[in-house]
Order: C-alpha cells, then structure tokens, then sequence
C-alpha cells in the first residue's frame, strides 16, 4: 500500500465496517509507524494501473504478527480473495522473527471466523465489549506455529486457492 493508494483504500474501509478507520489513520500507518505493514489487492483495469479492489494489514510487535485489517470491496466479495489477502500475510509472517499471529473478529463475523479457523486459528478468548461502535465484544484469535509444516499447509492451500480463483476467470 502506497500513499497514493488511501483514497480507494479509505472508500473500501468506509464500505467494509461499521465504524470506518478515523481520518488519517492510513496515511499515519504507512509514514510513521515502523511496525505497520499493509498491502492492497488490485485487479488490472483498462490499460492502467490496477484497481484496487481490497487491502489488509498486520503490525510486528515483538515476535507476533497481529492481524490490524482485512477488507474487499463488496463488489467482490465471496470469492476467495479475502482469503487471498490473509494467505499473503501469513506468509509475509515468514519474513519475520514471529512466533504466532493473532487477530480479533467481531462474534456476529461467522464468514470470517470461518476463515481463520480453515487457517488454523483457535479462539483463545473475549475482549468485551471491544468495538465501540456497537458494543460488541470481540473474538482473540491466535494461529500459534509458524512452523514448516504449516508454511506447507499454506503451499498446498495458496495452490488451492489458485486453481479455485484461475476457473472463475
């Protein structure tokens, strides 16, 4: 993600959750937080530079990655690309001294828990009353071994997912 990128990001946001991220939460991210790291999902538009269509973000804290943000543009959701944008993290992971990941999702966010436990998250607890917006609490989600045997299963899921994403074309 490039600051040139943050006025389709922002719309996405806006679009994706309830409470959209406060003004000049991205632009902060990307200039002065060392431990942030985003990206953005494009698709190739009509000869010029892709269109971004989805983004997500993880801050390096210690030796944890923790999942900040996923999100695609409804337009094109339920197909496999939020699940792409998580894939890419977790293996982004692997260039790090990182010993677990962890995130939180909203406990009304069925599609996404899903998601994460297909990825071998385990809940491991309840922040209360979490996101301000409604009050509701949020699931802590943790995916504690970035062994080689799961960089494997990520292999053999990323080629899934490929096959999967390459006969929707």
């Amino acid at each position: 993600m490039q600051l040139t990128d943050l006025s389709t990001v922002q719309a996405i946001d806006r679009l994706s959750f309830p409470t959209p991220a406060r003004t000049g939460l991205f632009e902060h991210e990307l200039a002065q937080n060392d431990i942030a790291h985003y990206q953005v999902l494009g698709v190739a538009g009509d000869g010029r530079s892709p269109k971004i269509i989805g983004f997500s973000g993880y801050w390096l804290i210690a030796d944890e990655i923790h999942i900040s943000t996923i999100a695609t543009h409804p337009e094109w959701r339920g197909r496999g690309l939020g699940e792409l944008l998580l894939l890419n993290l977790l293996f982004q992971a692997y260039d790090h001294p990182a010993n677990m990941v962890t995130l939180e999702v909203r406990q009304s966010n069925q599609v996404a828990q899903a998601l994460y436990r297909k990825y071998q998250f385990e809940e491991v607890g309840t922040r209360p009353r979490y996101y301000r917006d409604t009050g509701e609490d949020a699931l802590l989600m943790t995916m504690p071994s970035l062994s080689a045997r799961y960089h494997q299963f990520l292999e053999e899921q990323q080629k899934a997912l490929y096959q999967r994403l390459q006969s929707e074309v």
